[in-house]
């Protein structure tokens, strides 16, 4: 038996709003869209949480981005093992299938997957310790993210540091995968690292150069 109910209503008046305005003007497009498939230039890895707005930061259509998000915008690593893995599918379909020409990992601040490795971590959340926590177990793929920033002694810069490691960790797991590891090589796709500052709506990107974040 299936437990889904009804639309909240203010969801279902916005849809009508947008099919009713929105959707006439733009019905070419959707068609267009729809008969010829998508053809997005960019994979974008991002986090879940509501305020990452990826496509508003960078004013992008419809069919431009192909877009995943999970807790805290981590790549795990390759592990061909049969198993269930939606982050690995992705980037498989985005690298295989669509022939992607850039990859984009967006980290921001204020992230709440990253602050709860930090606690767990630190031995401050013991439930997220717990095998059964699948936040837990995600967060584990930090973990080295926090021992790089072991030095940095304020619990708040810590953090901070830790949502850039937590790019640079995703960065260095995706090298991991064949194909990607392929195709950068071979110079047909390149990868990004980013980091969004919600509150002031800055973005920094990482320079391997300076083996920083630096504002773009």
């Amino acid at each position: 038996m299936h437990h889904a109910k009804p639309l909240p209503g203010y969801l279902v008046q916005r849809y009508h709003g947008w099919k009713a305005t929105a959707y006439p003007e733009n019905k070419a497009w959707y068609k267009r869209l729809a008969n010829e498939g998508q053809h997005p230039r960019a994979f974008v890895i991002a986090c879940c949480d509501s305020r990452v707005h990826v496509t508003t930061i960078f004013g992008a259509d419809q069919g431009e981005f192909f877009i995943h998000r999970n807790i805290a915008n981590l790549v795990p690593p390759h592990k061909p093992d049969g198993d269930l893995h939606g982050t690995s599918a992705a980037l498989d379909y985005a690298v295989n299938a669509l022939k992607v020409a850039h990859i984009v990992v967006m980290g921001h601040s204020n992230c709440g997957g990253v602050k709860g490795c930090f606690d767990m971590c630190s031995g401050h959340a013991p439930a997220m310790e717990a095998k059964e926590s699948y936040v837990g177990r995600w967060m584990d793929l930090l973990r080295p993210g926090f021992d790089r920033t072991a030095e940095i002694e304020d619990p708040a810069a810590r953090t901070s540091a830790m949502e850039r490691e937590a790019v640079l960790v995703s960065l260095e797991n995706l090298m991991t995968f064949p194909f990607v590891r392929e195709a950068v090589e071979s110079e047909v796709m390149t990868l990004h690292g980013l980091w969004n500052d919600i509150g002031e709506g800055t973005l920094e990107q990482y320079d391997p150069a300076v083996k920083a974040f630096v504002r773009v």
